[in-house]
Parts: structure tokens; sequence; C-alpha cells
């Protein structure tokens, strides 16, 4: 395992690894002890999307570790791919840093990073995959259920990265993921097949979110307007209508516990009522982020 891109990637075994790795290393810091094993190695952060979660959850993590970050704003290289040909970027800074993490719009740019750099690359979001958000859900789910095989994730929204992520760890680990989009929003066709290939119907699509809802063990929105998509924000919001996750929708599934990868916008895809509620488990989630990726880094870089 060179490179974290995507869940698709990776096998069953080493995402079970990583997940192992996680509850040691939570466990192991929660107690008060450390893990040093990246002393004096050093991870290049790139941004070309702004950021709370992941940059000061990777941060964390690598100098948690014993190691440390740099962080490099689009400004700083006059953008990824446009100053200077992406591959060497990868080429260069595979000469001073032990791991790149980058946070991109376009998957390909995550993917010709990986394919020239000599060290590590993490996919910290790119517009396709978001793998490091869908493994700290996992994670999150794992620790509140007390298993994943089985387990039934309604998502309520746009068929988006994060959906596509959470599409394949399902199929990879044993979960049932339906997924309730409106008409023209849903997860494109070619990634639920790919799950579905993975594990027989463990990702079905619909345009009805009582449908999806009904028996869920997990109930999962995210933004109707990503990053990018500002000025379709009146239409998205329209066409999203009848698909905000409320108290009246989660009747369906009163003990289902509620998970948004945030930031979220209270009154659009989730009430502030629902979010705030005893079966929301939002900022557990969040806090995860920092645990798997502590994990990775240790997995990647050590």
């Amino acid at each position: 395992m060179k490179d974290f891109l995507s869940i698709y990637d990776c096998s069953t075994e080493q995402l079970d690894e990583l997940l192992r790795f996680s509850t040691g290393l939570k466990n192991l810091y929660k107690a008060g002890g450390d893990d040093l094993c990246l002393s004096g190695k050093v991870i290049a952060m790139l941004f070309e999307k702004p950021s709370l979660r992941t940059r000061i959850s990777f941060h964390v993590a690598m100098t948690d570790l014993g190691g440390s970050a740099i962080y490099v704003k689009p400004e700083d290289i006059g953008g990824i791919g446009k100053r200077e040909p992406v591959k060497d970027i990868a080429r260069v800074l595979s000469r001073y840093v032990d791991g790149i993490m980058a946070r991109t719009f376009e998957h390909e740019t995550i993917t010709e990073l990986a394919k020239f750099a000599a060290v590590p690359v993490i996919n910290a979001l790119t517009d396709w995959s978001h793998p490091c958000q869908a493994m700290a859900d996992v994670l999150t789910i794992k620790e509140h259920l007390g298993r994943l095989d089985g387990v039934k994730v309604a998502y309520v929204g746009d068929g988006n990265n994060v959906a596509r992520s959470l599409a394949f760890a399902s199929a990879k680990l044993g979960m049932e993921m339906v997924i309730a989009s409106p008409a023209g929003y849903e997860l494109d066709a070619e990634s639920i097949d790919k799950a579905n290939q993975i594990l027989a119907d463990s990702v079905r699509q619909t345009n009805n979110p009582q449908a999806a809802v009904d028996g869920a063990d997990i109930i999962y929105t995210d933004t109707w307007v990503s990053m990018g998509q500002e000025e379709h924000k009146q239409e998205r919001c329209a066409a999203f209508e009848g698909f905000q996750v409320n108290a009246e929708l989660v009747k369906l599934a009163p003990d289902a516990k509620i998970m948004h990868c945030l930031p979220a916008h209270r009154g659009l895809e989730i009430t502030d009522e629902v979010a705030e509620s005893p079966n929301s488990i939002i900022f557990d989630q969040s806090e995860n982020r920092l645990h798997f990726q502590r994990a990775l880094l240790k997995k990647l870089l050590s």
C-alpha cells in the first residue's frame, strides 16, 4: 500500500487493518501515551480548497506521531498544475518530504501526483472521492454499533464524492447502503455497479428518502451545495426540497444514528434539532478524522 487515493483501490484486508490501527492509536493517545514513529518525517499538505477539519486533523496527527507538516496554499505554488505541471510538483516534493497529502478539485490531479511521486500520496478530498472521510465514518459506525456487517446506511442527499466513497466502503466491509437523491443528482450508475460487483446488492439508489430511511441503522447527509457549486445554490436547494433530514424523516428510524461530514448548513440538508439530538454522532465522526488519519500516516510513512 504505497498511496491512499480511493477506497475502491484498497482491499478489505487493508481497510480492516487501518481500522484496527485507528482504534489502537486512539486508545493509546486517549490514555496519555504516544507513538513517535514518524520522528523526523515531513509531509507536504497541498490545498486547492479551503479546509478546517482536513488541515487541522492531518497537522495534529502528523505532530502526534513526532513528525511535522508544511501547509501549501494554492497561491504558494501558483495553483497545482498551473504554474508548473503536476508531475514536476510531484517529483520536486519527493526530494524534500516524506509524503504528500492533497485536497484538490480534479481527481486526476491526485492520481497524477501519485504516479510521479516517489513518496506516498494521500487523497484528502477530490470532487470524485473522499476516502479519509468515509473511513472515519466507518470507524465511528463500528464504535457506536459494535459491528459493520449488515449495518444499513441511509444516505439522503447529493450523490457526491462522500456518497461514492461510502458506497465503496459499504461494499468492501459488508454494509448495506441506500442512497436517496432527487432525479438528476443520483450517484452515477458506474460507481453503484462497481460497488455491487464487490458485494452483490450492497448499494441501491432511490428517489424516495422515506423508503431509504425505513429500517436504517445510520441516517447520513451532506451539503447540497459543495465548494465550487455556489452559483447553482438556488436551483440545487429547489431540487432537494423534500430531502431534508428533519424530525419527521427521522421518525421512520427513531433509533438510527445521525451523521454528517460537515460543514453543515442547518436549515437546509439537516435541521438544527436533528443535528443536536441525542442520536447525533456528527462530532464523533469529526473527531475520528484525526484518529483514522493518524493510523493512515503511520501505515504509509513509518
